[in-house]
């Protein structure tokens, strides 16, 4: 079975998030499937961090459901959603600077041997981690992560959801600020994860990365998702006018995919 026959990994039905009177999020349908790369773009105020926080547990929806491999799922906290295989890696990259690589990888799951860290255990995972994504540009695991630059940050907090055995990784804006070097870094990595049958959900504002690793597009506006599909069904000019119109270009154009459409109808 290919990825594109399987059934998706995630799949958001009716989804609806209010803050008081405020629509955060309005009848959000979306499908991720595994081993792909879906771009979430929007412009400010779209609904964008609403959502994936949805996702990631911090928020429960008011309405709506999430479903995980054909099942309903509610994650009333960001436990539950890591328990299922859902990783988040947030701008801030939630790292402690003055801990090593390693230390950071396996921060809080520690492997123990007689009583004592298994640093050698330890140590030899981490290195694998990071050579299985291809990550050549760290010379030292044993270095502070705040002596890392910001592409290599990107890396180890990557490399620690996929040790957690993540089957969805969510990056949020996970190039902005980098130089090309550092930016065509992390995107190997989105590659890497995607080629190792990872689905990964991108928030971005760079067009040109979104259409070098993306898979898939969703566009939300003004919390609606007002465009979705394959990323051929797209360009840059078609992409902007959605996100700052919440229409089709010219009234013609791609809409949301038809299955999400008939996932709230049957």
């Amino acid at each position: 079975m290919t990825v594109n026959d399987a059934k998706p990994l995630l799949r958001l039905r009716g989804i609806g998030k209010n803050f008081g009177p405020v629509h955060a999020l309005t009848d959000i349908n979306l499908e991720i499937p595994a081993g792909q790369v879906t771009a979430l773009v929007g412009d400010n105020g779209a609904g964008k961090s609403t959502l994936i926080k949805t996702i990631a547990g911090i928020w429960e929806p008011n309405g709506g459901e999430i479903i995980w491999l054909g099942e309903p799922v509610h994650f009333r906290s960001p436990k539950d959603a890591t328990a299922v295989g859902i990783a988040t890696v947030y701008q801030d990259l939630a790292l402690a600077d003055n801990l090593d690589i390693v230390q950071n990888m396996m921060l809080g799951h520690e492997r123990l041997k007689t009583g004592l860290l298994d640093e050698i255990s330890m140590e030899k995972e981490a290195k694998k981690t990071l050579a299985d994504l291809r990550v050549t540009t760290v010379r030292n695991i044993r270095q502070p992560v705040g002596s890392l630059s910001g592409g290599q940050r990107q890396s180890v907090a990557v490399a620690k959801a996929v040790m957690l055995d993540a089957k969805l990784v969510i990056m949020d804006e996970p190039t902005a600020a980098l130089g090309v070097s550092q930016t065509a870094l992390v995107l190997d990595i989105i590659e890497q994860l995607a080629s190792r049958g990872i689905a990964v959900l991108v928030i971005s504002h760079n067009l040109t990365d979104v259409f070098r690793v993306a898979d898939r597009i969703a566009v939300l506006y003004l919390g609606q998702m007002v465009s979705s599909g394959p990323v051929t069904n797209y360009d840059t000019s078609s992409t902007v006018h959605w996100m700052t119109t919440g229409a089709a270009p010219n009234g013609s154009g791609p809409k949301p995919d038809a299955a999400a459409k008939q996932s709230t109808e049957g």
